[in-house]
């Protein structure tokens, strides 16, 4: 079959940056970063994040080719913000609320192993 292998999806080539920059050349604080090996799930949490940022005035992803495991995000920044410094930021605060979410998790699991078993 003239499929890829699946491993293809997620595994990052040797050689190849997991995350590239470009500025852009037209508009000024405008760039594009190119995210190798993910998919709309993380193109649309980093987009929302990035909205969040009062200095963003623009945050798009697109996947280039069902074939071509990457995405690219466009951001667009205020004057006193370069587009580097929002996507540091929301990458940041992603991990945050993360690490928070998992912690949440975790409380809950501990909490619910640690109940009485009560039979049917």
């Amino acid at each position: 079959m003239n499929a890829p292998d699946r491993y293809e999806r997620f595994v990052v080539p040797e050689g190849t940056k997991k995350v590239s920059y470009a500025q852009d050349t037209k508009i000024m604080n405008a760039g594009s970063f190119t995210i190798e090996r993910e998919d709309h799930t993380v193109g649309n949490i980093l987009r929302m994040q990035l909205h969040r940022d009062p200095n963003v005035l623009f945050a798009g992803y697109k996947l280039p080719h069902p074939l071509q495991y990457k995405i690219n995000v466009r951001v667009h920044t205020a004057t006193q913000s370069a587009p580097t410094q929002a996507y540091t930021q929301a990458i940041n605060d992603l991990d945050k609320e993360l690490e928070s979410l998992k912690e949440a998790f975790e409380n809950e699991k501990t909490r619910y192993d640690e109940m009485p078993k009560q039979g049917y």
